[in-house]
């Protein structure tokens, strides 16, 4: 026979041929599952930062503790609520007016009242008041004297004086319980400005129950009273 045999196949040849493919293809797997385990990896260590990163730092519109029940919680960074101190209210003044006024005493008014506000207080003044002798604008302080000074009194007529003095009869007694203004001045040093006193008392307390009780006018004293007296009568 001419033709010749083919080699025979070296089995171990193949062998080490097939491990070395195998090998390769396992190498080649393990590759891409390092690939894929880094990237997962790097995810997972990703995830984690962000977490943490964002517990340890507050957010904007985290509250603070109070610190005692009843307080009310703010935001730890919004802006802080201004809180007005309590409105103290100035106590009353206590003023005393007398003079030439309607009703004399002690009064209370508001804090930075003025004077006139007391006057209006008191009845406002009286017929003989002086009131370019004081400043009505003046304020008011707690415990004060306020005197209203009153205008020298306008000398009389001495007819009317005469006509007073000389009014002796029962029949010409001025009753004092219901006499005018006009009536009143007829009677000796009784000018307008304490006729309107003794009709003010009058009005404020009732009748005179005698004609003692005129000496309660302010302004009419014991020796008034005696010139007066022979005059006067509550019938």
């Amino acid at each position: 026979m001419n033709g010749a045999l083919p080699p025979l196949v070296d089995l171990d040849d193949v062998r080490a041929e097939i491990r070395e493919q195998v090998q390769a293809q396992l190498r080649k797997q393990y590759r891409v599952y390092g690939i894929i385990l880094t990237v997962l990896l790097l995810a997972v260590v990703t995830v984690i930062a962000m977490v943490t990163a964002r517990e340890s730092s507050p957010p904007a519109d985290r509250l603070t503790p109070p610190p005692y029940w009843g307080q009310v919680c703010i935001p730890a960074t919004g802006a802080r609520a201004t809180v007005s101190p309590p409105t103290v209210t100035p106590p009353p003044l206590r003023v005393y007016i007398s003079g030439a006024v309607v009703q004399p005493g002690v009064i209370t008014v508001p804090a930075g009242s003025l004077l006139t506000d007391a006057l209006e207080a008191v009845g406002g003044p009286a017929a003989d008041a002086d009131l370019d002798g004081i400043n009505l604008a003046a304020v008011l302080t707690d415990h004060q004297h306020v005197i209203v000074p009153r205008r020298p009194p306008t000398p009389r007529p001495t007819v009317v004086v005469t006509r007073a003095a000389t009014a002796t009869p029962a029949s010409t007694l001025v009753n004092i319980n219901t006499a005018t203004a006009a009536e009143l001045e007829m009677l000796p040093h009784i000018g307008p400005a304490m006729a309107q006193r003794i009709i003010a008392y009058r009005e404020a307390y009732g009748p005179f129950a005698r004609i003692e009780d005129i000496q309660n006018v302010e302004g009419i004293g014991e020796t008034r009273y005696e010139e007066l007296a022979p005059f006067i009568t509550v019938k």
